[in-house]
């Protein structure tokens, strides 16, 4: 079923609603992954160790000797503060954000998207009505300064996202579209615990999907170096699970932004969800880059914050 459905999945994406009224077999990446090698990353210590659950992995940190003597592996390009939001903040921007309306995404998802018309087929942006962001989630874009890694960033998508385990809501693995979407992947997770499950893509159709064929072209001005055939084809049939603590900010950059698919499990969705999804534009698109013309108006509209109480803002 290609066409979207009233719960608004469609292809091979589901939830629970659809896979009941429509006797859909769901796509069951968690058995596929328990065979494979199994790596959780540490966030104290930006390793990783072999295992399935982040929580006992984070707790061995603190053991003496630590990880219990388990030396670990790099994995490049992540980066999670943890506590970047007090839990009055949270709460405050939970309320903001619920008082704006949800609407439904794919595989049981709700989203509320502030951004530019993009077409990732076509390879085309327009403005259209995007018209800044709301302004009780400024302090979140403005704590970025605060991070090393995020100086530079310059938000050009806001994106907030809602799994609830009554939908069996997930999203399957992937990579963010590499046309638009610049290096850095930045996500603040709020209200619970979770998990992003790195991969290594499967059955890709070569560098059109995800449009991966772009970053050729900015290659050289990536913050982290990509690694080569032989060195990813080494990390065949392993995953790494990667810990989402609440009130934590993450950034994915260089491989894992690039080299490895990303998905959250319905499995890692025991309680309600929301997490603020950051988008910056690749270098064509930035000030002196070959495409900045169409995005001029855009940078100046994404430079608005709005009270979503008093204004109806259209995105």
């Amino acid at each position: 079923m290609d066409y979207p459905r009233p719960c608004g999945c469609k292809g091979r994406r589901t939830c629970l609603s659809c896979e009941a009224e429509f006797g859909i077999l769901r796509s069951d990446f968690y058995t596929t992954f328990q065979h494979s090698d199994s790596y959780v990353y540490c966030p104290l210590c930006s390793k990783i160790y072999p295992g399935w659950d982040v929580e006992k992995i984070m707790n061995e940190h603190s053991a003496v000797p630590s990880h219990r003597g388990t030396a670990g592996e790099d994995y490049g390009g992540v980066y999670i503060e943890l506590n970047f939001l007090t839990k009055e903040e949270e709460t405050q921007l939970l309320h903001a954000l619920d008082e704006m309306p949800w609407d439904v995404s794919q595989s049981g998802r709700r989203k509320q998207n502030f951004g530019p018309k993009t077409n990732f087929k076509k390879t085309r942006l327009k403005a259209g009505q995007f018209a800044g962001f709301p302004r009780s989630t400024e302090f979140v874009q403005r704590r970025f300064a605060n991070v090393p890694l995020l100086a530079t960033f310059q938000t050009i998508e806001q994106c907030s996202l809602e799994y609830d385990p009554e939908r069996g809501a997930s999203i399957d693995p992937h990579i963010d579209d590499c046309w638009i979407w610049g290096e850095r992947v930045v996500t603040v997770n709020l209200l619970s615990d979770s998990v992003l499950t790195m991969s290594l893509p499967r059955n890709a159709d070569g560098k059109s999907k995800y449009n991966l064929n772009f970053v050729d072209q900015y290659r050289d001005r990536l913050l982290a170096e990509l690694v080569d055939e032989q060195t990813l084809a080494s990390y065949e049939n392993r995953i790494v699970r990667i810990p989402m603590p609440r009130r934590s900010l993450l950034v994915l950059y260089g491989p894992p932004r690039y080299q490895w698919e990303h998905s959250v499990l319905r499995e890692d969705i025991r309680d309600r969800r929301v997490c603020l999804a950051y988008r910056e534009f690749t270098s064509m698109y930035l000030q002196g880059g070959s495409d900045f013309g169409q995005s001029e108006v855009i940078y100046e509209r994404a430079k608005q914050f709005w009270d979503h109480r008093t204004e109806a803002v259209a995105s």
